[in-house]
């Protein structure tokens, strides 16, 4: 079966159920329940170490790939489709979900070729179809105008902050609903930081995106929601202002105010 496709708008577009998971006989989740809204910017927030990068991955089962990695129990679903369903195209799932990681990471070929990256690997060989695709995705990530002239030239050459947005480009090229963020700024300077915060923000309404952050002004700034997580939890999940102006959680008022590490 292929990732699901629909256009049904509710409140519950991904959702996690009484989510448990393991690394060997390590469980790092514990019952997490979440729902995530479509088209909304939740922030997922909380210690290092506290599961919210397993969940991320779980999202689109990058972690399928860790040999020593498991599902205990529980569900995560998009659209009402469990994505650790036997008949779920994982292929297609990371198609229709895709990924950006702390640290950039472009390969060291030409612009264009990282930008199509994900379309010459789906099979599209069409020379027109794959520089539309690439001008769109380069448009999407703010960075055609910059680029549009070295597009043969290596990506390598860019700067950190736009080898970031070049490594969005690769994400959306292949047109997914969500975007899951690890971190996107974590290895960038204050300038390029605020670039990918208004990318993120222009973006909104075109995409359903989950970001790990531990820039808690970070999260203020750009989710529409924010989860903390604390020792494999969802501690509390609520309006970002909410979270951050009224806690209703003694522990999110502690972590928010530092208290907590």
């Amino acid at each position: 079966m292929s990732a699901p496709q629909s256009a049904n708008s509710d409140a519950r577009f991904i959702q996690v159920e009484k989510f448990n998971y393991a690394y060997a006989d390590h469980q790092v989740l514990f019952d997490v329940d979440l729902n995530l809204h479509r088209e909304d910017i939740t922030a997922l927030i909380g210690p290092s170490g506290c599961g919210k990068s397993t969940l991320l991955r779980s999202i689109n089962r990058i972690n399928d790939l860790v040999e020593i990695a498991r599902v205990v129990s529980g569900s995560i679903k998009i659209d009402g489709v469990d994505l650790y369903s036997p008949e779920v195209d994982v292929i297609s799932l990371r198609r229709n979900v895709g990924m950006v990681f702390q640290k950039y990471n472009p390969f060291p070929r030409s612009i264009f070729e990282n930008a199509v990256y994900g379309l010459r690997v789906a099979g599209i060989k069409d020379k027109w179809e794959l520089e539309e695709a690439a001008e769109r995705s380069l448009r999407i990530a703010a960075l055609w105008d910059e680029v549009k002239d070295r597009l043969h030239s290596n990506a390598t050459g860019l700067s950190g902050g736009q080898q970031q947005r070049l490594c969005i480009a690769r994400a959306v090229a292949l047109q997914p609903r969500i975007l899951l963020m690890d971190e996107p700024c974590a290895a960038l300077d204050p300038i390029a930081t605020a670039r990918i915060e208004d990318l993120i923000a222009q973006l909104r309404g075109q995409f359903t995106f989950v970001i790990v952050t531990h820039n808690m002004e970070q999260a203020k700034r750009i989710a529409d929601k924010t989860a903390f997580f604390y020792k494999g939890k969802v501690v509390e999940c609520d309006d970002t202002m909410e979270i951050f102006g009224n806690p209703k959680n003694k522990l999110t008022e502690s972590y928010i105010t530092g208290r907590l590490t």
